[in-house]
């Protein structure tokens, strides 16, 4: 039924509804669906708990909500064709990020060319999990700089994939697996084995996105350093799909990032990532814009694609 009104109209129709209307500023669906995760964890990862109550767990939080949203555009087809595309517009901008990637941005780079490192510190902390408090400028731009082009990803590219798939259905899919990853995937003691479905999951669904999101970049800036990191770097990356996203977008802005990063007091030197100068304040914008150009890419393809599946099937 998607392809009835056109994958790439609909699309368009989610983009310009999430840059008109921004993030819920309240019952946010996202921040709702995170205390459903977080009260299921704290029910089903008790002492003992395992892969098998990850997975559980895993299938309790995101199948329900992918089957109601199913339903729901089920039922909405009944009574009209528009009824159910509109369902899967909003469906898409309640999963999509790519306004709120700008307004948590681009905020840092204003408060550190204005030389307000207090509030750049606070801003940054908002958006990534390293330790900000001691950060000077060059730290905290390569901090937001990394999160734009990872959470490009993540928060947009990832959703506009799976909504081409699968529409509405596929965008929540897709969403409410990447934050059971953001929330569950990591490698301690309270999250190796319970939070191994998350972390596998949210691999897969982002196997074909963060390689199509690495091509755009690379397309879309400096091509040939975009390809040479992509290359070296991204095998020694730990994420099989950020390693692509962040060599690339890294190289195609012609800056180093990577390297060393502080989490819970503790230094970690980590694999480079592009090559040139270090990030300076103004970067945040250029790979804020790196994103933005690729969304537009994106939506392009998905028109023209769109436009000779119904050229096709009109013969």
């Amino acid at each position: 039924m998607i392809w009835l009104i056109s994958t790439g109209t609909l699309v368009l129709g989610g983009v310009l509804l999430d840059l008109a209307l921004g993030e819920p500023r309240r019952w946010h669906p996202l921040v709702g669906f995170g205390r459903l995760a977080g009260w299921i964890e704290q029910k089903s990862n008790h002492a003992v708990a395992g892969k098998a109550e990850g997975v559980l767990a895993w299938m309790l939080a995101v199948l329900p909500l992918v089957m109601l949203s199913q339903a729901l555009i089920v039922l909405a087809a009944y009574f009209s064709v528009w009824l159910a595309a509109a369902l899967h517009c909003v469906l898409l901008y309640a999963c999509i990020g790519l306004r709120s990637l700008r307004e948590h941005n681009l905020p840092i780079q204003t408060a550190l060319e204005q030389g307000d490192l207090p509030q750049a510190r606070r801003l940054t902390s908002y958006i990534v999990s390293r330790d900000t408090e001691h950060g000077d400028a060059s730290y905290l731009a390569k901090a937001s700089v990394e999160s734009v082009l990872e959470n490009g990803c993540d928060a947009v590219f990832g959703t506009l994939f799976w909504f081409a798939l699968a529409g509405g259905p596929g965008a929540v899919l897709y969403r409410l697996s990447n934050t059971l990853d953001a929330m569950w995937g990591y490698k301690n003691t309270r999250f190796l084995q319970f939070g191994w479905a998350a972390a596998r999951i949210d691999d897969v669904l982002n196997f074909v996105p963060a390689r199509l999101t690495a091509i755009s970049y690379a397309l879309l800036g400096n091509s040939k350093l975009a390809w040479q990191c992509w290359r070296t770097q991204a095998p020694g990356w730990p994420s099989p799909n950020a390693g692509p996203v962040m060599s690339s977008g890294a190289g195609a802005l012609a800056i180093a990032l990577g390297r060393s990063a502080r989490y819970d007091g503790v230094d970690e030197v980590r694999p480079p990532l592009g090559e040139g100068r270090a990030a300076i304040p103004s970067d945040i914008q250029r790979a804020w814009q790196l994103v933005w150009r690729t969304t537009w890419l994106w939506i392009a393809v998905l028109l023209s694609i769109s436009l000779i599946w119904k050229g096709i099937g009109n013969a």
